[in-house]
């Protein structure tokens, strides 16, 4: 979660050394104002991990015309029995969703909070280690559905 000027570079390698290793990697961006992102991410499959199964994913959300995103997600595979996968996507929020929220009588900036912090929650919740997710959660309802001051 980015603002302003600020600029956020993620970049990381996982390897894969023996059989039957299993890996899931998602890295999800929210950026605004002029900030600027930037991942670049490599899932190296040695030749003798056989049966690997990895999934690499990079999602972003561009809240201003300013916010940009580099996104680079790599795999290297050496073996010949893997089920790997990899994706990246760069958007903005679903106008739809936005016209959804609108014509149930939530206003236009409370609606783009909404949905950018459902965006986040959806990692979220899936970390496993409750004071850093609860830290995170509150940052991001801080943030972006208004309960408070964001840090």
């Amino acid at each position: 979660m980015v603002d302003g000027e600020q600029h956020v570079d993620h970049q990381t390698r996982i390897e894969h050394v023996a059989p039957n290793c299993f890996s899931r990697e998602l890295y999800k961006g929210i950026l605004a104002g002029a900030s600027h992102g930037v991942f670049n991410g490599k899932v190296y499959v040695h030749p003798e991990a056989q049966k690997t199964d990895g999934k690499q994913t990079n999602a972003n959300l561009l809240l201003s015309d300013r916010a940009r995103v580099d996104t680079k997600p790599q795999l290297e595979i050496f073996a010949d029995d893997v089920k790997c996968t990899h994706g990246a996507t760069v958007g903005r929020l679903d106008r739809m969703a936005l016209f959804y929220l609108e014509s149930r009588g939530i206003g236009a900036a409370l609606a783009q909070r909404l949905l950018t912090h459902a965006f986040a929650a959806d990692v979220l919740g899936t970390i496993e280690v409750a004071p850093v997710r609860d830290a995170l959660e509150a940052l991001s309802l801080a943030r972006y559905a208004g309960s408070g001051t964001a840090p």
